[in-house]
C-alpha cells in the first residue's frame, strides 16, 4: 500500500515539473518574439520581435513595412511617408504603397502627384493629356488650352505726315490695342497690336509754331540778317562789331538833335520870309 502510495507522489511530481518546464519555455519564446514596450520596444512600437522589428503600434500611429534588403522591418509612424496613403481600421492602422506610377496618393485610386513623366488629370497619372487638354511640364498637369485675348482697337489718330497734321495732303493714321490674355502653348497666337492705314486732309498751311525745319530756318536766316545790319563796320577792314547799348543810345540821341536842329532852321527860315514879304506890302501901301 505505501508503495503505490509513493508511486503515485513520484508520478504526479513528475508530471508537474513537466508542465512547469512547457509552460517557462513558452513564457521564453513569448518574450523573446512579443516582448511588451515595457521590456525594450523602441519608437511607438506596442509589441516586436528581435528579427521583424515591430508587430503592431501604439493608438494613432500608422504600422508600415520598410525593406532593407531581403528583409522588411515594421516601424511605427505619425504620418505615412511619401508613396503611401494611409488607412484607418478598429485593430490597427496601416500604411499602403501608392500605384506605381503615383509619387503621392491619397488612396489606391486617387494620385495626387505623378512621378517624372507621367501628368496628373482627375486623380490618375497618363502619358499624354486627353484631347482638348495641354501638358503643364511646370505642375506635370493636364490643363485646359488658353487663347490670346486682345481689347477692343483705339480710335484712328490724326492723320499725320513726319510728325506733323499741316502742310500735306496725304499721310497716315494709326490705332492700337492690347493684349489682355497670352496664350498657352497650345493657343491661339496673339493678333497684331497696331494698324496704319493711308489718309487725306484738306491741304492747310502750318501756323506759328508748326512750321517744322524750314520754317525754323527761315526765322534763323532773319535773325542773322537783322544782327549784320545793326553791326558797325572797322574802317581798317577788321570783322564789324556789335553796337552796345550805350552806343545805341548816344546815335538815337545824335539823330534827334539832328531833327531839332533842322527843325529850328526852318523854322527861322519861314519867319524871315515872312517879315521880308510884310515890309515890301507895307511899303506899297504908303502914298506916293
Amino acid at each position: 500500500m505505501h508503495l503505490r502510495l509513493i508511486s503515485w507522489f513520484f508520478i504526479i511530481l513528475n508530471f508537474m515539473e513537466y508542465i512547469g518546464s512547457q509552460n517557462a519555455s513558452r513564457g521564453r519564446r513569448q518574450r523573446r518574439m512579443h516582448p511588451n514596450v515595457s521590456q525594450g520596444c523602441q519608437g511607438g512600437c506596442a509589441t516586436c520581435s528581435d528579427y521583424n522589428g515591430c508587430l503592431s503600434c501604439k493608438p494613432r500611429l500608422f504600422f508600415v513595412l520598410e525593406r532593407i534588403g531581403m528583409k522588411q522591418i515594421g516601424v511605427c509612424l505619425s504620418s505615412c511617408p511619401s508613396g503611401y496613403y494611409g488607412t484607418r481600421y478598429p485593430d490597427i492602422n496601416k500604411c499602403t504603397k501608392c500605384k506605381a506610377d503615383c509619387d503621392t496618393c491619397f488612396n489606391k485610386n486617387f494620385c495626387t502627384k505623378c512621378k517624372s513623366g507621367f501628368y496628373l488629370h482627375l486623380g490618375k497619372c497618363l502619358d499624354n493629356c486627353p484631347e482638348g487638354l495641354e501638358a503643364n511640364n511646370h505642375t506635370m498637369e493636364c490643363v485646359s488650352i488658353v487663347h490670346c485675348e486682345a481689347s477692343e482697337w483705339s480710335p484712328w489718330s490724326p492723320c499725320m505726315k513726319k510728325g506733323k497734321t499741316c502742310g500735306f495732303k496725304r499721310g497716315t493714321e494709326t490705332r492700337v490695342r492690347e493684349i489682355t490674355q497670352h496664350p498657352s502653348a497650345k493657343g491661339n497666337l496673339c493678333p497684331l497690336t497696331s494698324e496704319t492705314r493711308k489718309c487725306t486732309v484738306q491741304r492747310k498751311k502750318c501756323q506759328k509754331g508748326e512750321r517744322g525745319k524750314k520754317g525754323r530756318e527761315r526765322k534763323r536766316k532773319k535773325l542773322n540778317k537783322e544782327e549784320s545790319k545793326d553791326a558797325i563796320p572797322d574802317n581798317k577792314g577788321l570783322e564789324p562789331s556789335r553796337e552796345t547799348p550805350e552806343q545805341r543810345e548816344n546815335k538815337q540821341q545824335q539823330k534827334k538833335r539832328k531833327v531839332q536842329d533842322k527843325q529850328k532852321s526852318t523854322s527861322l527860315g519861314t519867319e524871315v520870309t515872312l517879315s521880308e514879304g510884310l515890309t515890301s506890302v507895307s511899303q506899297k501901301v504908303q502914298p506916293a
